[in-house]
């Protein structure tokens, strides 16, 4: 049970629920309604099956890098644990893409295979080895892997990409940045100490914040976009979730900047002498020591990436069951 449960973490199951919930509503718009059940399973099962190869994958390769970090230290292929060979594991990820591969193709069609193959190729080859160690635009071309189930969606239902298909994958890729900015913020020492160069790792909080705040602009005209395929039920669910988005984008940054702006505040060392001892560091007679405020002062301004972090995924989330509702609904449209 133990191998297994490494084979199953090597996939990294908590990143392939959000993908998946990405393509069933895109199945639903394309079809207008609701597609075989044969049809979205194998769909799904396909998407899981891909992502998961492409995930081993990229932990095959980046076992190294892993072991530095704290939040990819439990990983099955960190610090010779021996649960997993990473000969096994980069064996298993190239299965699991190839069962991929012929589940899509001969049950969906070979646009949808095909378009599942390219997300694999695209996350291993142009994210994980060529920009991750090596750009800080890793995670702005790179995301462009988690876009494509969304086209697999499409094709496996209409056999062919068109325009809404294409605004979507736009709105995954403009979300990305924002999403997991807010997520390195937090983890910047773990990038850091493995020479990661995230942007927050190589760019001033402000930067990071003001950056995330205009791709989270584009990501909400790019949710409009859409407008005139979804309806304007869905437009309106997409302006109040953007709405929503942007507040706490600018939430964020108008945290940061006032970190920025604040005025170091010395923390000496304050010793008070009682009865000719020395104490340093404590409470004396309700004078508060050791650097801690005194009389009531404000502690400095903390920035919370990690609620912006969560709240992306709520809105992805929330944004593309209103892609499926609309789409379902009979009423709603232009």
């Amino acid at each position: 049970m133990a191998v297994v449960g490494a084979l199953v973490a090597l996939t990294k199951p908590r990143i392939i629920e959000l993908l998946l919930v990405t393509t069933v509503p895109t199945m639903l718009l394309a079809q207008r309604g609701l597609p075989s059940l044969k049809l979205v399973l194998v769909t799904l099962i396909g998407g899981t099956l891909a992502a998961g190869s492409a995930n081993t994958i990229n932990c095959y390769l980046d076992r190294d890098i892993d072991a530095l970090m704290k939040r990819t230290s439990r990983r099955p292929l960190v610090n010779k644990q021996g649960i997993i060979k990473p000969a096994a594991a980069l064996i298993w990820g190239i299965t699991l893409g190839a069962a991929a591969t012929l589940l899509l193709g001969l049950l969906a069609n070979w646009l949808a295979a095909s378009l599942a193959d390219a997300a694999i190729l695209f996350y291993v080859f142009v994210y994980t080895l060529l920009l991750k160690r090596r750009s800080s635009a890793n995670i702005v071309i790179g995301g462009a892997a988690g876009c494509f189930p969304v086209l697999v969606g499409w094709a496996a239902v209409k056999g062919t990409i068109a325009v809404p298909a294409i605004v979507l994958f736009a709105v995954i890729f403009l979300w990305t940045p924002p999403h997991f900015w807010a997520l390195a913020m937090k983890f910047k020492d773990d990038y850091a100490r493995a020479n990661v160069p995230m942007l927050p790792v190589v760019a001033s909080p402000v930067q990071v914040t003001r950056k995330i705040v205009g791709y989270s602009y584009a990501m909400v005209a790019a949710t409009l976009a859409l407008a005139p395929y979804a309806g304007w039920l869905y437009t309106a669910v997409a302006a109040g979730l953007g709405a929503w988005f942007l507040l706490e984008a600018h939430r964020l940054n108008a945290q940061v900047t006032r970190m920025n702006a604040a005025p170091a505040i010395p923390t000496p060392a304050i010793c008070v002498s009682v009865a000719g001892v020395s104490v340093a560091g404590v409470s004396v007679a309700g004078v508060s020591v050791a650097g801690a405020p005194a009389g009531g002062d404000e502690a400095p301004p903390r920035a919370f990436p990690m609620r912006l972090f969560h709240l992306s995924i709520a809105y992805l989330t929330l944004l593309f069951a209103a892609v499926a509702v609309c789409a379902l609904l009979p009423v709603g449209h232009w």
